[in-house]
């Protein structure tokens, strides 16, 4: 199985891709990219009925953090079985970079 995913994930290997292509789904408006190849997701955790994600911004002042948030959460929700609850931890450390962008990503902006 193969994803393009470059954060860590801890949990069944059949949910992996399931969460990959969710998460794939979420598009930083500001860049116009979804937030996989962004590198905005830092580690998935699934637990028996959890799933935890711990993902950053590109600036502490981004405008739509809240609504990557709420589209991650609902995405998520979509895609894996209703037994799972969804938590969206948002964290500053360690702080982005572009270098955590996808080849993709670095395509698409130009770099």
């Amino acid at each position: 199985m193969s994803t393009s995913s470059e954060y860590a994930y801890t949990g069944p290997d059949a949910l992996r891709e399931v969460i990959d292509r969710a998460l794939q789904q979420v598009v930083d408006p500001e860049v116009a990219m979804n937030i996989v190849d962004v590198g905005l997701v830092y580690a998935i955790v699934v637990e028996v009925d959890n799933i935890h994600v711990t993902m950053t911004m590109t600036s502490a002042a981004c405008p739509v953090a809240d609504v990557i948030m709420d589209d991650v959460q609902s995405e998520l929700e979509v895609a894996l079985p209703a037994q799972f609850g969804v938590e969206v931890e948002l964290v500053w450390e360690p702080a982005w970079s572009t270098e955590r962008m996808s080849e993709r990503a670095k395509t698409f902006m130009g770099w």
